[in-house]
């Protein structure tokens, strides 16, 4: 359970190219030559570590990258919990991303159509899904989906057993409302869901489909994809024991409304590596464009990133001080989580992003779930080493002692 060896990561002596630059991709740099402290960059190490120790997880992936360099690409335990089982690679192990879905996946494809004009974020979903036109429902907008305050509830119970996924989508789009659009925020997988559809319906594809062509295949990202085949599901941390398909699940997606849709869903479903989020963070701190690749302007990112109601900005949450983001990233920092264990998050400010990856649901050997608290402080951990290892201003700020990794408060039930 040890971590992968990531010494020649601080020995590079790659210089990282300006983010502005028409052919910019992330390379391996020393922490000092982006105006970060190697010192306590290592600390990650120390609470990644404490976490596996505690058994929160049996590993995790680790990447954090600043002024389009790459100062933290590590691996730490294993994809399961036997001693047998292989290292996390952070370039090679794939994670069901849940909800991280509803951000690099349908909250992108929203953006890239915005941008092309072919939808306005004031539009009513009844302009693009029938099922919208009746009742309450022909007041709920785009704008509201994303900004998770369309009315929908959180989620709608869609088994498989249920159908085939036509019928589980036909259950999600007649999902009722259950508040006025707008008049509340409620956290909404089905909003997600319906922004999905709204994808389909605008461009004319499948949701995996089209990310795949117009977002991922463009940025290189090439471990990234809903239904990953076969041959790649031996790469992918499993997610559950004892589920309730009858069987593990590894390399399928967990979420059981996702499974239904047929594992293409606005809100779940996307696997991915560490590395390959790093790419698509760095596109996002780039203004939308990545090694000559735009996906989207630079207006659309602001706009989508920027606070609005509350913590949320649209399909993205911004920080609110604490939780995954930890204490110091900025207001204009932007990111989301996943149920799984996922988190990326992305800091403007300071040209800095982490990803964090874990599969923190599945079962320790004894048939229990890891304590969540133990993941939740450690990425914490992890977001606030990254931005207190940033020494490039004139105030450097102290470092916590002790971090929550060490307080390791509610790590026992």
């Amino acid at each position: 359970m040890l971590p992968i060896t990531g010494l020649s990561l601080l020995l590079s002596l790659s210089v990282p190219c300006s983010p502005s630059s028409a052919r910019c991709t992330l390379t391996n740099v020393p922490p000092d030559s982006v105006g970060m402290s190697a010192d306590r960059l290592a600390m990650v190490t120390h609470v990644a570590q404490r976490g596996l120790e505690a058994r929160g997880y049996p590993g995790m992936a680790v990447v954090i990258g600043r002024h389009g360099g790459l100062v933290w690409e590590q691996g730490y335990g294993s994809l399961d919990w036997p001693a047998s089982s292989p290292d996390v690679d952070p370039t090679r192990t794939m994670y069901d991303l849940a909800s991280l879905t509803k951000v690099i996946a349908t909250t992108t494809a929203i953006m890239m159509l915005y941008d092309q004009h072919r939808i306005r974020l004031d539009d009513p979903v009844a302009k693009y899904l029938p099922a919208y036109r009746h009742g309450e429902k022909r007041r709920v907008t785009i704008r509201e989906l994303l900004q998770h305050r369309a009315g929908l509830p959180p989620g709608r119970n869609v088994l498989r057993r249920h159908g085939t996924a036509s019928a589980a989508r036909h259950l999600i789009l007649t999902t009722a409302l259950e508040y006025p659009p707008g008049e509340r925020e409620i956290y909404s997988d089905v909003g997600a869901d319906i922004l999905g559809f709204v994808v389909e319906a605008v461009s004319g594809e499948r949701l995996d489909v089209f990310v795949r062509d117009h977002v991922f295949g463009p940025l290189g990202m090439r471990s990234t994809m809903f239904r990953p085949p076969r041959a790649l599901r031996r790469r992918a941390a499993p997610t559950e024991v004892a589920s309730g398909r009858g069987y593990p699940l590894r390399g399928e997606v967990h979420d059981e409304t996702a499974y239904a849709l047929g594992g293409v869903a606005g809100h779940a479903g996307l696997f991915s590596t560490a590395a390959d989020l790093a790419v698509f963070a760095q596109m996002m701190l780039n203004g939308g464009v990545y090694d000559g690749v735009r996906i989207v302007r630079d207006s659309t990112v602001v706009l989508f990133t920027r606070r609005t109601i509350g913590w949320r900005a649209l399909g993205w949450e911004t920080c609110a001080g604490g939780a995954s983001c930890g204490r110091y990233m900025s207001d204009r920092a932007f990111g989301h989580t996943g149920y799984t264990g996922t988190s990326i998050w992305i800091d403007p400010e300071n040209d800095l992003f982490v990803v964090v990856l874990a599969n923190r649901i599945h079962e320790l050997p004894n048939g229990r779930t890891p304590e969540s608290a133990v993941l939740n402080d450690v990425r914490a951990d992890i977001a606030d080493l990254a931005e207190l290892a940033v020494d490039d201003d004139s105030v450097t700020r102290p470092m916590p002692d002790p971090l929550r990794a060490d307080l390791a408060n509610d790590w026992t039930r």
